[in-house]
This record gives C-alpha cells, structure tokens and sequence, in this order.
C-alpha cells in the first residue's frame, strides 16, 4: 500500500514501523486512519514518537482499533478504567510482563490488540521485544505444520502464578495494591495454529507464560510441545526491539 497521509519506517525486516507525520491529540481523517490500520495489519507493531496524549485520549484512540477492555487483573485509573497504570518503583527487583507472552490468551475472546503509553522512562535499558508469529510458524517443517493442523491449545490465567496471580503479584511494591484479588484463574482454548481474519495469515497462537497444555493431554505430555514452540516462536529473527522514550505510543 502506498501512504499518503503518514510516513511509515519500518523498524526491522521482521516486524515493526514508526508511524510519523501524525499528532495523535489532533482529530484524523478517515484515509489517514484507514493508513494506520493498514499499517498495524503490515508491519504488526506500530508506535509513534513524540505524542502528548491524555487518559481519555489514549481509550479515543484505542476505539480506533476495537472496543477497549478493561483489565480483569489490575485496576483501572478511577475516571479512566480501560487505562492500566504500570509502576515500577526502585524498591522493585522484577518487572511486569518481562517473560514472553501473548497477552490475554486465557480470555475466551482474548483482546485484539495493546497499547502502551511511556510517561517515565529509564535512562537506560527498559526496551521492549516483539515477536512475529507469521514467520515463526512459516519456518517449521511440514511435518510439524502438519501435527498442529487441528491441535487445541489450553491457556490459563495462573500458569505462571502457581499460588495465584494477585498474590504474586502484590509483591511489586511499584503497584501497590491495584491488583484485583482474583480467586478463579481464567482458562480458554484456542487453536495452536490461528488465521488472521484480515490477513488470512497463518500465525502460531502458543506462549511459555499463559499456554497450559495440549487439550485431550496432561501438562506432562504437552511440555516439551509447548516448549519447543514457546522457545521457536521467540529466535531473533523474528524479533524486533522498540526503545522507549516519553511520549511513545506503541500498538
């Protein structure tokens, strides 16, 4: 697609593009938001440098995308629910969501997408990694692809929160207590192998943190599947990396 109304860069050959050439608390023509979707269909990770955007203005924009969800583990800002604050305070030796993942594979519909919004940032480290679930599953062998065909994978909330996620969790003395004591983990099947409904791409739906084991068998059973897929999906040439500044928004 050619762009007219944005500058697209792409970050890296795997996944990535910085969207310049809009100020995302300005209204938007309807092309240019055609464009930027188009673009998070091409390039997966888009984000946006330089942006001063409110609470309100980050769910406006998130309308653009899906129906904003509010987090079932982490409470909302009070006039701004569907908006997550993430706090990371020098008292803490461990960071939120640090372990490769796909957020929310344990909803029965999980969300279509995040954004993230950098208010502070650290003066060095704190990047974010990416990875493209497309070329990871166009790499395996036919005889893999071939296994998967039809495979139901089984994901759980609390996979990697063996006494539970609130209470793991409320050990981050940077969040406090906003962490919603929920006493029921969250468990959803999904195909191992999923079809983009836009892209008619497929992409491998399979992750170390939420993804519990192969339906019809143990966990014991599963594990080296799983492990083997988590550990492929994630090999650097799938990768890209995204530095974070104040005023970056990424989706």
């Amino acid at each position: 697609m050619t762009f007219k109304s944005i500058e697209v860069t792409p970050l890296t050959g795997a996944l990535g593009a910085q969207i310049s050439g809009i100020d995302l608390a300005q209204p938007q023509s309807n092309q240019t938001w055609n464009e930027v979707h188009q673009a998070w269909l091409d390039y997966l990770m888009i984000y946006f440098r330089d942006q001063d955007i409110t609470p309100r203005q980050q769910v406006e924009l998130a309308h653009r995308f899906g129906k904003p969800a509010i987090y079932v583990f982490i409470k909302g800002l009070a006039d701004q629910p569907e908006v997550t604050e993430i706090v990371k305070s020098e008292h803490d030796n461990k960071n939120l969501g640090g372990r490769w993942h796909t957020d929310t594979t344990y909803k029965e519909k999980p969300d279509k997408g995040t954004l993230l919004y950098a208010l502070e940032v650290p003066e060095t480290g704190g990047d974010t990694l990416f990875s493209n679930m497309y070329p990871a599953y166009d790499a395996l062998s036919e005889g893999m692809k071939s296994m998967l065909d039809g495979l139901i994978a089984v994901n759980n909330s609390d996979k990697s929160y063996p006494n539970g996620r609130a209470s793991q969790l409320k050990k981050f003395h940077g969040m406090g207590d906003n962490y919603k004591d929920e006493s029921k983990a969250l468990e959803a099947e999904h195909p191992v192998v999923r079809t983009h409904p836009e892209t008619g791409r497929k992409a491998l739906y399979v992750n170390a943190s939420h993804t519990l084991r192969i339906k019809d068998t143990t966990v014991e059973e599963s594990k080296p599947l799983i492990d083997y897929l988590s550990t492929h999906a994630v090999r650097p040439e799938f990768n890209c990396r995204l530095h974070w500044y104040p005023g970056t928004l990424a989706v």
